[in-house]
């Protein structure tokens, strides 16, 4: 089974960038369909992006434009380059690779997660 780990994280001024990233372990990471979730304080865990195995992205409509999605698959990593970063992007950032072989945004059709990394965007 695939284990996660996000680095990347931190404070950042709004307008800034930041770029996490996401290291897989396992043999099976260039198979697998990886997103991007984010919770805030008090909120639900929400979708903030995905990638497919060849590199198909698609982006939830609140991070459109600002946020880009990449994969390695010889290193075994994805990463989500996040750039001119709002105060409400603060969350916890989560990579987590699909149960399923398909593009999905549904939390629950993600079966393995990181552990997160926590992203502060400052006003």
């Amino acid at each position: 089974q695939v284990q996660l780990v996000e680095s990347g994280g931190g404070l950042v001024q709004a307008g800034g960038s930041l770029r996490l990233s996401c290291a897989a372990s396992g043999r099976t990471f260039g198979s697998l369909h990886m997103g991007w979730f984010r919770q805030a304080p008090g909120k639900e865990r929400e979708f903030v992006g995905t990638i497919s195995p060849g590199g198909t992205t698609y982006a939830a409509d609140s991070v459109k434009g600002r946020f880009t999605i990449s994969r390695d698959n010889a290193k075994n990593t994805v990463y989500l380059q996040m750039n001119s970063l709002k105060p409400e992007d603060t969350a916890v950032y989560y990579c987590a690779a699909a149960r399923y072989s398909y593009t999905t945004s549904n939390r629950y059709d993600y079966g393995t997660w990181g552990q997160g990394t926590q992203v502060t965007v400052s006003t």
